[in-house]
């Protein structure tokens, strides 16, 4: 029986190796492959971090914002360390055949990343993100000691001067960032630079493979996520309440039933915008009055506002004045 079982896993050996050996690291992996799987990755990452903050749903609001870049971080470790420690391959590659090769070994076959690596390659992608948003809060705490005017301000140079080294050390990381991605585009490897920093290329897990995402359902996702770029830029540019009052106005033949232009002082107990009594009360051309809070502030959101009552375009917003007449018994 242990003979079997030693022959058993003798078989298995030598098929997984003959697995690996079929593959040739040289076949040239295309570049919406790469950049796919890096985008997988990323909305993984945030799917799994959603899930995590619904726990605490009824918790106090803003309970995780302390802890946050922390708590991304360990997220991310635990998902690399049950996928690209145990495989050699994220869960973006793996959906699409794709797996990381050890370009520092001299072996023309399959090489699985070291430790070193894969060690390497998580610190390098979640690092330099968690010290980027807890760099404030570093820099903060060099001044949290309290000895004297020399000492704070020594702590005020420090802290000056961290800073202006990290923007530099920042600023040099997203110009390597460029030139690596630039590389990339002309040559097809390591779109990330953590990947060429390690030795990590991305190559294919097993000939001629097929996709497990076909291209129609890639197609279906980039034209999605163009159309809300898209809708994301635009909307914030629509002036959405001046619209639903011209198509009011052109459906119902401008002011409503019963919305009539009041007459004497009546227009000063409400403001035309939020129906309170008017604070501070401006009028801006016509004789509706208006919150100063709220002419201004609508006025600085759109520069042609109108006269939500009588339509008439709004001018620069004055104070009311009332002219109160005083009779006699």
């Amino acid at each position: 029986m242990a003979g079997l079982e030693s022959e058993d896993i003798q078989k298995r050996t030598a098929g997984g190796s003959a697995s690996d050996t079929g593959v040739d690291p040289k076949t040239p992996v295309l570049r919406i492959n790469q950049l796919d799987a890096l985008e997988l990755d990323s909305a993984l990452e945030q799917l799994v971090w959603t899930q995590f903050s619904q726990c605490f749903y009824n918790c106090r609001p803003g309970l995780l914002t302390p802890l946050e870049p922390e708590l991304r971080a360990l997220l991310q470790l635990l998902l690399w360390r049950f996928t690209l420690y145990s495989s050699s391959t994220t869960v973006g590659q793996s959906l699409l055949s794709l797996r990381y090769h050890n370009t520092y070994s001299s072996s023309p076959l399959y090489r699985p990343l070291s430790h070193r690596q894969k060690l390497g390659l998580a610190l390098l992608t979640a690092g330099p993100r968690w010290l980027q948003e807890r760099s404030h809060s570093l820099l903060l705490c060099l001044g949290m000691g309290s000895g004297g005017p020399v000492s704070e301000g020594f702590s005020g140079l420090l802290q000056h001067g961290l800073r202006r080294c990290l923007t530099f050390i920042s600023s040099i990381i997203q110009l390597a960032n460029i030139v690596n991605f630039l590389v990339f585009l002309r040559k097809g490897r390591h779109p990330v630079l953590a990947e060429r920093i390690v030795g990590a290329r991305t190559v294919f897990s097993k000939p001629n493979m097929v996709r497990d995402i076909t291209y129609q359902y890639m197609n279906r996702e980039m034209l999605w996520h163009g159309f809300a770029e898209f809708l994301i830029f635009l909307l914030p540019l629509i002036n959405t309440k001046k619209l639903k009052e011209t198509l009011y106005s052109t459906l119902f033949g401008g002011k409503a039933e019963g919305e009539g232009v009041k007459e004497g002082q009546d227009v000063w107990k409400e403001c035309g915008l939020c129906g309170e009594w008017p604070t501070m009360p401006h009028i801006v051309g016509c004789q509706h009055v208006f919150c100063y809070y709220c002419i201004k502030s609508h006025t600085i959101a759109d520069a042609y506002l109108t006269c939500p009552k009588c339509g008439v375009e709004a001018g620069w917003p004055e104070p009311a004045k009332l002219e109160v007449e005083m009779g006699g018994r």
